[in-house]
């Protein structure tokens, strides 16, 4: 396993752990991992993420803008899978933001 698909494991241990209807950021992943300059990185490994059982759409960036949307089938489905656990989006932003934010490196 090289090392980019052992993060990327890491990666999506922590985003497993995200809660329903709670969103974090790619540089919360990246630095609760010891790795603060590395968002981009956790960026890829969301997008590399399909079929492993990862809540990738709860992963978004440090504004709470869907940026990564067009790596899911179909038009709308990540904002569609947030509201369905109860996430407000509008314009591709998540609202209230601070009050759903989760940080694992303080809940973990």
């Amino acid at each position: 396993m090289s090392n980019d698909q052992n993060f990327f494991e890491r990666v999506y241990e922590v985003a497993r752990l995200i809660p329903y209807g709670k969103v974090t950021s790619y540089g919360a992943i990246a630095k609760y991992l010891g790795a603060a300059r590395s968002a981009r990185m956790v960026g890829w490994a969301m997008n590399n993420s399909s079929g492993r059982e990862v809540p990738a759409h709860r992963v978004v960036n440090r504004k709470g803008i869907l940026t990564g949307k067009h790596h899911f089938e179909g038009t709308n489905l990540m904002e569609q899978l947030l509201q369905s656990e109860g996430v407000e989006v509008v314009e591709n932003q998540i609202q209230n933001f601070e009050n759903i934010f989760w940080d694992p490196a303080k809940e973990l």
